[in-house]
């Protein structure tokens, strides 16, 4: 409220513009109010068909400015989707004070849309996205949202997706079980999938590639330049895997085999994504594996495998495979490109001249991880006080157990207080969000902040990039670090 009423000296500001405004609005572009992101062009926004100049009202932003530029030249729907306090009358009321004019109404978004364009029918993804490649789409929420909450919003739910994202229709939609010799192939629509039993978990899922940029930094690897964001949580519901391959014949069995998993995403030769996992793991009731249709409490959205995808909890974002479209049990797995030729990890002095991709085997469950998303590299923060936040998270079902925190490069520790559900023994498949309080001493002007986390079986994230630096990036898990300066 305070916040709100320290407004009026601005609001007075404005108001021989606003009064221009409602009396003969100016018109504008998006191109006009894309070119006004930044403090120095000045920050517009756009609400329906209106436009909003909000640079004096950045700093006052009640969730902090970083939010607010988040929509700098661009509409305040998709941000305010997220966080429906906003839509209350006393808000719009605030931000009318800040109107300087109305979009054309012939500025029409062009439209890139081309028959011969795979990529053409993807679906729209929310602004707030920090984009790594646009075909296929891979982009990740910035860190100052992404543990926000901690269940993610669908809508910045981080994406990788591999190839053009397939438009299915969930009325003609199948799902094919291949059966055993003895037993019986399947053909599922989503109707005789919500005849099983329906199971729900929160899942956190991490991309092997996640902090790839840090090890990219020390020395070029390829790939994507994952920054700490790819990896998210959500409420997954659907059937369990070992109940589906149970009505179709299978049985756990002795012998090594594995459950692969074919997508409906495909490219221009008709090769699809494909991945799998050991049968043991798949058949285990206990492990949790599941055919998910909801996210959220929602049917799965375009990006994240709509109608149906795999959820395997505690394993590597790579084997939950989405628009699943065939599953069946092999004694060897996959031989898709992502399960024999990619997503494997490798000693710092192999490169591409001596790689053996065969040597290796595939990435299943992800080590312990960790990471700072506030305050973010670079920042200025206040004296006296720092609060530092973050997510932990670890494969396999192994809890987190504590997250040390330091401010000064890891020659002091601090520990951090975890925020999340109850973690349950062997199941804890989603994150721990963590916070600190910190007093930062007087006359410091900077602070190197580090965290790590450690889990249940006292695993510990290494120390530094070095020793654990690979040619494609992934697995990156060292000490995360952030340094910011400190106000005088």
């Amino acid at each position: 409220m305070g916040t709100l009423l320290g407004l009026g000296a601005v609001l007075t500001y404005h108001d021989h513009r606003c009064r221009a405004a409602q009396e003969s609005p100016h018109i504008y572009t998006r191109e006009e109010v894309k070119a006004h992101s930044s403090l120095e062009t000045r920050i517009w926004v756009t609400l329906g068909s209106e436009v909003f100049d909000v640079t004096e009202f950045v700093h006052l932003h009640p969730g902090g400015p970083s939010k607010l530029m988040l929509a700098a030249g661009g509409p305040l729907e998709p941000f305010w989707a997220l966080y429906a306090v906003h839509n209350q009358s006393h808000i719009r009321e605030i931000l009318a004070q800040y109107k300087i004019g109305e979009l054309s109404p012939e500025d029409k978004a062009p439209s890139t849309l081309k028959t011969s364009d795979p990529y053409a029918d993807d679906p729209i993804r929310h602004p707030a996205l920090k984009v790594n490649s646009q075909r296929p789409f891979n982009a990740e929420p910035p860190p100052e949202l992404l543990t926000e909450n901690y269940i993610t919003p669908n809508p910045i739910f981080f994406t990788r997706n591999h190839l053009p994202v397939p438009n299915l229709d969930p009325n003609t939609y199948r799902l094919h079980i291949v059966g055993p010799p003895r037993g019986q192939s399947l053909s599922l629509s989503l109707d005789d999938l919500y005849q099983f039993p329906k199971h729900e978990i929160t899942v956190t899922l991490q991309c092997a590639g996640n902090r790839r940029s840090e090890m990219n930094q020390l020395k070029e690897v390829r790939g994507l330049e994952w920054r700490a964001g790819a990896i998210s949580t959500a409420r997954w519901a659907g059937a369990r895997l070992c109940d589906v391959l149970s009505k179709a014949g299978h049985q756990p069995c002795e012998t090594e085999a594995h459950v692969c998993f074919e997508g409906l995403d495909s490219d221009p030769t008709g090769t699809a994504y494909g991945a799998s996992i050991p049968l043991a793991r798949a058949m285990d009731p206990e492990a949790e594996v599941l055919l998910a249709y909801e996210m959220n409490g929602q049917p799965l959205p375009r990006d994240h495998g709509f109608p149906v995808r795999v959820v395997v909890p505690g394993v590597v974002g790579a084997r939950h495979v989405k628009w699943l479209g065939k599953v069946s049990v092999e004694p060897e797995e996959s031989y898709s490109h992502w399960q024999r030729r990619d997503y494997k990890g490798f000693s710092p002095s192999v490169d591409w001249d001596t790689v053996d991709f065969d040597s290796a085997p595939s990435i299943q469950e992800l080590p312990v991880q960790s990471a700072i998303t506030e305050p973010k590299d670079g920042e200025m923060v206040e004296s006296g006080e720092v609060i530092v936040k973050g997510y932990a998270w670890s494969g396999g079902g192994r809890a987190v157990i504590r997250v040390d925190v330091s401010l000064d490069g890891g020659l002091t520790w601090q520990v951090a207080e975890l925020d999340g559900e109850k973690q349950r023994p062997r199941k804890a498949w989603a994150w721990q969000l963590w916070q600190l309080r910190a007093s930062v001493p007087p006359g410091i002007k900077e602070l190197n902040i580090v965290c790590k986390a450690v889990d249940d079986s006292y695993n510990v994230q290494p120390d530094t990039v070095a020793p654990i630096w690979n040619l494609r990036g992934v697995l990156s898990n060292a000490w995360h670090r952030v340094h910011v300066r400190v106000a005088p």
